[in-house]
């Protein structure tokens, strides 16, 4: 019997942001997402609003707690756990540890193709209780995006530039531009796509307009979605939540000759006006990077509307969601149902965290 886990059905976070971009409203019948303060207009729904305190050096305790509970009992357990956030030029690991009950009998530490971080271990302790909990204690300070340099090319422009390779990795850049078993360039992407990144738009422009026009045509809805679901699905139903968006994104980019990668992490989320946030109630969560045309990457966020920054940590990357589970495996046992619970909790280290005692149902 195969597990994994999923992306947590994250709310987008009522905190502290607002919309990076102005949409001009009234353009969609699709329902909005929760409401949150107005951003400052800009005049140009295509130009993003930086907010300069979202970019500043940031330090984090993350923890990820994973529960299987069994009917009967399980005789084996082998499994994978992506945990271990990446070295990056946004993020350093100041700490990480991973606990693991009952304790394996194996526990080794893998660095994949993409130059993730992972924990095989095997249990050969009969169990019906599973527990994977990781802690680490980050430091993060992504930059602002340059959208002076951004706007340097055209979306053509990049696409040839890329397609030619000239000072970039073009193996890296081939494994992200081809479709994948999540990704699929179907012609409903390809048309979606076209309306988007047009050939002769401003790339940073078109980056900016791909995570908005997607916040705006989907409704964020759990339980509407599964790993399964097929992009040309998601395009026909118009509701579904991060993993879904992001994939929708990586093809938008691949379709139009821009690599794009998969992004799992988590976002610091804070509680909605009045309410108190719980213990276990951030969420893993799922974006997107686009390669430019000098070999670097810009990550967007479809389902928050905005560029990444600083309250984004970095798991790993893919070329889509199967790269990168946060924990998959198989087990061997009498049969009988199973249930996974998960808690995570993405905590600044500057005291400002209003988390209150009491564990999220």
């Amino acid at each position: 019997m195969s597990t994994e886990e999923q992306p947590a059905d994250e709310q987008p976070p009522a905190d502290e942001s607002t919309p990076d971009v102005v949409k001009p409203k009234g353009e969609s019948s699709v329902p909005e997402r929760p409401p949150a303060p107005e951003p400052v207009a800009t005049g140009d729904p295509t130009v993003p609003v930086i907010k300069p305190e979202h970019h500043t050096l940031r330090q984090y305790e993350v923890r990820h707690r994973t529960t299987y509970t069994y009917e009967e009992y399980v005789t084996d357990s082998f499994g994978r756990a992506l945990l271990r956030p990446r070295e990056t030029g946004q993020q350093r690991v100041l700490e990480h540890r991973v606990e693991i009950s009952p304790e394996p009998h194996i526990l080794t530490e893998h660095v994949d193709h993409f130059g993730n971080h992972s924990s095989f271990f095997e249990v050969r302790t009969p169990h019906t209780v599973l527990d994977v909990n990781k802690v680490s204690l980050m430091e993060i300070e992504w930059p602002a995006p340059d959208m002076e340099r951004l706007g340097q090319w055209t979306v053509a422009e990049a696409a040839e530039l890329l397609a030619a390779g000239e000072g970039i990795d073009r193996a890296e850049a081939a494994q992200y531009l081809l479709p994948s078993a999540l990704v699929e360039i179907a012609p409903e992407v390809v048309a979606y796509s076209a309306g988007i990144l047009p050939p002769d738009r401003p790339f940073g422009e078109a980056l900016v307009a791909l995570y908005a026009d997607i916040y705006r045509d989907f409704r964020y809805a759990k339980g509407t979605t599964s790993v399964k679901t097929t992009l040309p699905e998601l395009l026909a139903q118009r509701e579904g939540v991060c993993q879904d968006f992001a994939h929708l994104a990586v093809g938008c980019l691949r379709a139009v000759g821009i690599p794009g990668r998969y992004v799992s992490g988590y976002i610091e989320t804070r509680p909605a006006p009045g309410k108190v946030k719980l213990q276990g109630s951030d969420a893993s969560h799922a974006w997107v990077a686009a390669m430019t045309p000098d070999g670097d990457w810009v990550d967007l966020d479809p389902t928050n509307n905005h560029f990444a920054d600083s309250r984004y940590i970095v798991t790993g990357w893919g070329r889509d969601f199967r790269d990168v589970s946060p924990l998959k495996g198989v087990i061997f046992g009498e049969g009988g149902g199973s249930s996974l619970k998960v808690g995570v909790d993405v905590i600044p280290q500057d005291g400002s965290d209003p988390r209150a005692d009491t564990p999220a149902q």
